[in-house]
């Protein structure tokens, strides 16, 4: 598996005023843009730092992922994603080595991605996400 950098850190939000603020006014960092990942439940937003980004994540249903762990733990950071240069063999091999994966098959991520989850039970409590660029 070929990991090619950190591409962002997600954190987890309940309003996305205040924080869109502070990461785009106050800290001065370029806004790459919002969408709704419908399939995960979310609103990103993306702010870019050098070559990786921290992305917001607002939940839009009670039952997202986020939302159980805005429930669960509040605010803050959420997951750290790792780039990598093929996801379908990243994840094969992982699967193969006896990780404990949340995604066994790639699904649709933001602007356009391929993205996995790894659990937080194999990485030491910390989620990680792989994911792939078109």
């Amino acid at each position: 598996m070929k990991i090619k950098r950190i591409a962002h850190l997600g954190v987890a939000i309940k309003d996305l005023d205040a924080p869109k603020k502070l990461y785009g006014e106050n800290l001065q960092l370029e806004n790459k843009g919002e969408e709704v990942v419908a399939t995960q439940k979310v609103q990103v937003s993306f702010f870019q730092v050098g070559e990786s980004s921290i992305e917001l994540l607002l939940p839009t249903a009670a039952d997202s992922p986020v939302a159980k762990f805005l429930e669960n733990k509040g605010e803050g950071f959420h997951h750290l994603a790792l780039e990598v240069e093929d996801i379908d063999a990243a994840v094969a091999e992982l699967k193969a080595s006896g990780v404990r994966l949340i995604d066994e098959t790639p699904r649709e991520g933001a602007h356009g991605t391929r993205v996995a989850f790894i659990h937080p039970k194999s990485t030491f409590g910390l989620l990680l996400e792989l994911v792939q660029y078109p």
